[in-house]
């Protein structure tokens, strides 16, 4: 009897919190997993060396590609040489903030590369199942709780493209026939999270102030709201959309709201801290339109796909915290370069 093909899945993205968890679920699954990851004068791919093995070793399946969204041809040709069955379109200038200063790239790389890429699927002619990280971010200043009908009311550079993004999926769904998703996912963090993202500010701060190296943590608005799961549960909801026998729009969420003020408390007070001693308000990290509130309802995702998070916020928040003493400490011990 002949071997079982494995499965080849294509992640942009590679590199982030996303990409890296992805590519752990679909290795396990016995995937051979793909990665578009972009040229950098510094390391880059920390979230998956635990991943990397020799390409020529013949037991490899984890395999890295150049590339980057700007560029149509590259995406195309990579395309025709993979021919991948699954396609987790991740990669995106993501940070919020930082997109109002950007609002240009953020549109090029985020929205318009989005459509690069479906439109090489469609002048490739690949057989992919074709995943769009779309967020909540797209609701802004629409009240909660938002679900699949919500209509979208973004409030930054970054949400802009993302609606850019979202619609060009489903166009490409609707008028050529693709296997096309979008998952709208709200805030999802971990020990992976990048330092500038405020959760992972929050612990991270919260362990260099245990040790003794830092003593103020500059925070912005305090007040706003979201809706914060654990990434790794969220990446599976992504997988699930595609194994799907039709494809659709989820929102993936947990249907809790939490405040930055309480993700503070927690983190702190798990590190046996007082955060009045520590925290400040900075004008320079509020935006220049704000996101007041965001709570996600996962009901489709449950009733179709048979979706469920695992980790909660306190949890989420703590095992964060614990992490990232645990790295510092490993650090401070010459454990870790």
């Amino acid at each position: 009897m002949a071997a079982e093909t494995k499965k080849r899945a294509l992640i942009t993205g590679l590199t982030g919190q996303d990409g890296s968890y992805l590519a752990d679920l679909l290795l396990e699954k016995g995937y051979e997993v793909h990665g578009i990851i972009r040229r950098s004068s510094s390391f880059n791919t920390g979230r998956i060396d635990h991943l990397y093995r020799d390409p020529h070793d013949p037991d490899a399946k984890l395999f890295a590609h150049y590339g980057d969204l700007s560029d149509p041809v590259a995406l195309t040709r990579l395309l025709y040489k993979l021919q991948p069955d699954e396609i987790y379109h991740l990669g995106a200038q993501s940070h919020v903030r930082v997109s109002f200063d950007i609002p240009e790239y953020t549109f090029d790389v985020t929205g318009t590369g989005t459509l690069r890429l479906l439109e090489a699927i469609r002048e490739s002619e690949v057989e992919a199942r074709f995943y769009q990280a779309s967020s909540s971010e797209m609701f802004g200043a629409t009240p909660p709780p938002q679900n699949e009908d919500t209509p979208f009311h973004p409030r930054s550079p970054y949400a802009v493209a993302k609606v850019a993004a979202y619609w060009a999926t489903v166009n490409y769904r609707e008028a050529y026939g693709m296997f096309a998703v979008n998952g709208i996912l709200f805030n999802h963090e971990s020990p992976r999270r990048g330092e500038t993202f405020v959760t992972r500010k929050i612990t991270r701060a919260v362990a260099r102030i245990k040790a003794g190296l830092q003593d103020k943590l500059y925070m912005g608005n305090l007040d706003a709201e979201r809706d914060w799961g654990y990434a790794p549960d969220f990446v599976e909801a992504m997988w699930l959309m595609l194994q799907a026998d039709e494809p659709d729009d989820y929102v993936v969420a947990t249907g809790e709201k939490h405040s930055v003020r309480e993700a503070l408390e927690v983190a702190f007070a798990h590190a046996g801290l007082d955060p009045d001693e520590h925290v400040e308000i900075d004008p320079r990290y509020f935006r220049p339109s704000e996101v007041d509130s965001l709570l996600g309802d996962p009901g489709k995702a449950r009733e179709k796909l048979g979706w469920e998070p695992k980790v909660r916020f306190r949890e989420l928040v703590e095992l964060m915290v614990d992490a990232d003493i645990a790295e510092l400490d490993d650090k401070l011990s010459g454990k870790v370069t």
